[in-house]
């Protein structure tokens, strides 16, 4: 959407937290458009100043760049006092500004709502009831990474119930594990959906390092649900495997006892970690540095996502990288 189009300022609704993030993060992504979010976009959702910090930025001309996006979430906290600044501000808002709300923690304003709603657009991020939830579903496997086929919707739509939040992630999990544009059918699905019991940690890196992403899937729901790992201690894990194969990626050594040595660990497991550095070669090993970095910080606050949902892309994302170099 152009910035001419572009409404002043939007409030995302609904009754799903997941599905309110998701619709908010496409908001502030529509709103920001080409602009670098570093000199772009502000976001006070944490800003003791609530809905008057909100009218403050978003009443500055932007610097550095043509717009300024201003973010404020769980608008519902706030009363009719806390807001009144930023419906005045809505009266009259600034063209150069787009101002982006959330609901959540409580009912919002009617005030507020009206002033939106006159002013910019008020977006509904809940799931229709009775027919019209199976094609909300339709619709947005339309525009999937994936082809998902008729049997495999049907089932995704039947696990998912009204957990409907959990539909992005598992699209891009799907895409992460096939690729993008693949065909998916029910058994391509099967194995992203059901739970098991506890695994030990190297049944999970050994599975990605066989490339196979059922089985990875497998030990990471078991680790996270029948161990009851946490997903730091998780991502603690997947960190020091891939670390371990960068520190020998381009070392001068030559056999399992010197990988062990410059490690500090047991023969065995340094001789898995040895071949498989040299299976996946430089290029992958960064890859899979930045995959596991990004997972870290989007697992301390920075996604919407739950823990389990970034996990899963992210073990996806490295049994792909690993399936890819055998292939």
């Amino acid at each position: 959407m152009s910035d001419s189009a572009s409404p002043r300022v939007v409030l995302v609704k609904g009754d799903d937290p997941t599905l309110v993030a998701q619709s908010t993060a496409l908001a502030i992504e529509d709103a920001l458009g080409d602009a670098d979010p570093a000199l772009s976009l502000e976001d006070l959702t944490g800003d003791e100043r609530g809905p008057a910090g909100v009218a403050e930025s978003a009443s500055t001309s932007p610097f550095l760049s043509d717009r300024r996006v201003v973010v404020l979430r769980d608008v519902g906290r706030f009363g009719a006092g806390d807001v009144a600044p930023l419906v005045d501000y809505l009266a009259s808002p600034l063209e150069t500004s787009t101002v982006v709300l959330a609901a959540g923690g409580g009912s919002t304003v009617p005030a507020l709502t009206k002033a939106v709603q006159k002013a910019g657009a008020v977006v509904d991020a809940g799931v229709p009831r009775g027919k019209g939830r199976s094609s909300w579903v339709t619709e947005r496997l339309k525009d999937a990474p994936v082809k998902v086929d008729a049997a495999a919707a049907r089932l995704v739509e039947a696990h998912l119930g009204d957990d409907l939040g959990r539909l992005a992630p598992l699209l891009e999990i799907l895409a992460a594990a096939y690729g993008p544009g693949a065909r998916i059918t029910p058994g391509d699905v099967e194995p992203f959906l059901g739970d098991t019991g506890g695994a030990a940690p190297w049944d999970l890196t050994d599975a990605i390092d066989k490339g196979d992403v059922a089985a990875a899937l497998g030990q990471l729901h078991r680790a996270l649900n029948g161990a009851a790992r946490h997903p730091l201690v998780l991502i603690s894990s997947l960190h020091n495997h891939v670390a371990r194969m960068a520190r020998l990626d381009g070392a001068s050594v030559t056999s399992e006892s010197e990988a062990a040595a410059l490690l500090g660990i047991a023969a065995y497991p340094a001789r898995k970690a040895l071949t498989q550095a040299r299976r996946l070669g430089t290029e992958r090993l960064l890859d899979a540095l930045v995959l596991v970095a990004d997972a870290d910080v989007d697992l301390r606050g920075r996604s919407s996502w739950a823990p389990e949902l970034i996990l899963e892309v992210l073990v996806a994302r490295l049994t792909r990288l690993s399936r890819a170099r055998r292939a």
